[in-house]
Order: C-alpha cells, then structure tokens, then sequence
C-alpha cells in the first residue's frame, strides 16, 4: 500500500488496509461504525452513535487512556485537529501506533476527508451516506439570510467563529454568520456584547452545553431563537446527509421567541 498522507501532511505507513481501528472523535467513531463496523475497536467515553455502540472505552478526547489504546493494538488510530491534543498523538506514534489525523472546517473538507479515509486508507468503497451528503448539500442555500449567533456554551458565553465546520453549515443553509470573522474560533463574551451583536437569530444546538427550552432563550428576550440538535450542526459523520433538512425543519417557523 502506497504511503498516504493525513489532513496535516503527517505520512501513514500500513502495510494492509488498517482491521483494528480506534476512534477518538465522535463523528468519525460513528462513520466507523456504520461503515466498517467490525474494525472499530475502541472509542472515547464521548462516543454515543450508534446507540447500540458496543466497544472498548478508551477515556476522554482531550485526556485519552494511551495505555488502554495500545493495549487494544490498533493498527490505525483516526483523531481530529480540533478534537483531540497534539500531544496525544504524538505519544501514540511514538509508540508506534499510526495515527490518522483529520481537519475539517468546513462541509466540503469533511467530505473530501471522509472519501480518503474510507477509500484511500480503509480500502473500502466510498459510502452511500457521503454522496447522499455530498448530493444534500450541493443545494442553494433554502433560509433568509438573517443575521445568526451559534451559542456553544454559556457561564461565559461562547459562539460559533471564524474558520467553523458550524459556521460554515451556517452559510450553506443562507443564515448570515455574525461572527464568521471574529479572530477566534470560538470567541467568549459577555451576554450584553452578544445580545447587541445585531443578531435576528440565535440558534442554539443541545451539545455541547445542552441549551433546552427552559435553558438558553430566556437570555434572548427580544431575539428569534431556534433549538437545533447539535448533532446535525458540528457531526460531520453519516449525520451530515439529514443534517441540512433537519436544521432547515428546526430553523423555519416555527421559530420560539422567548419572553423576559
């Protein structure tokens, strides 16, 4: 097998196509699993689809167990940029685990990315749900462009920023993304900056704070607000094929208007 290179440049040296993988990125632990799902063998605590997701838990992704991953003996290990800790990966090549690092900001680099990792490196045939993503999100954006914050946190309060997967999503449905040149990705502010943003719209996604009706639009009482899954807003995995007409039910009227 031809030496192949992840997102970062970083060589990956397999003889074969990898048979035991382990997973430290939701999305991606998911895509695994759907698509090869008898050569994942380990992922992160933080690892919920699918439900019935059923194998070693190897910690956190940003304190993963690196003893518990080379016990497992992995012949492929997929990470993330922003997900996980350089310092992790490193540890693990260093033992002589490969590592398959991946960078995704925006929906066009998840599916490039997800088409190496299934073809190029797993060997197998690029999967249905990633042309039927490719195929969704090749649509004119569908919503009026009103002026959107993507709260992510609160207690401080983080938004979606610059150089985004979400912000991205946010562009393609035709939402105008308040921040989108914010000099952080994920900048914090205060309440008061955030609700004089000039904002139409908030949207505020279930993870990974997990802002509710009774948790979140009370603090936009003069703001449109729509609850999203935060799933089909920062996933990048088989999610990404409903995720645009799942945002568009949730962000189209009704939309909630939350009282002081």
């Amino acid at each position: 097998m031809p030496t192949l290179r992840d997102d970062l440049g970083h060589p990956l040296e397999v003889a074969t196509p990898p048979r035991r993988v382990v997973s430290l990125v939701p999305s991606l632990t998911e895509a695994l699993a759907v698509t090869v799902p008898g050569r994942l063998v380990g992922a992160t605590d933080w690892c919920s689809h699918p439900a019935d997701l059923d194998v070693p838990r190897v910690r956190g992704t940003k304190n993963p167990n690196r003893a518990a991953i080379i016990a497992l003996h992995p012949d492929l290990v997929v990470a993330n940029r922003e997900e996980n800790r350089r310092h992790d990966v490193e540890q693990l090549r260093m033992a002589g685990v490969p590592v398959w690092v991946t960078e995704i900001e925006t929906v066009e680099a998840a599916l490039r990315s997800l088409r190496r990792l299934f073809v190029d490196v797993l060997s197998v045939p690029e999967p249905e749900w990633i042309r039927s993503a490719a195929t969704a999100w090749s649509r004119p954006p569908a919503l009026a462009p009103l002026r959107t914050v993507v709260p992510i946190w609160r207690d401080p309060w983080m938004v979606v920023g610059a150089r985004t997967f979400a912000g991205d999503m946010l562009a393609r449905l035709g939402l105008a993304h308040v921040f989108a040149d914010s000099p952080d990705r994920y900048p914090t502010l205060k309440l008061t900056d955030l609700t004089a943003a000039g904002a139409e719209l908030v949207v505020l996604p279930d993870e990974p704070y997990a802002f509710s009706a009774s948790d979140g639009p009370e603090s936009f009482p003069d703001i449109a607000v729509a609850l999203v899954p935060g799933r089909s807003l920062t996933w990048y995995g088989p999610s990404l094929a409903g995720a645009r007409a799942e945002l568009i039910a949730c962000i189209q009227p009704p939309i909630t208007r939350s009282t002081a």
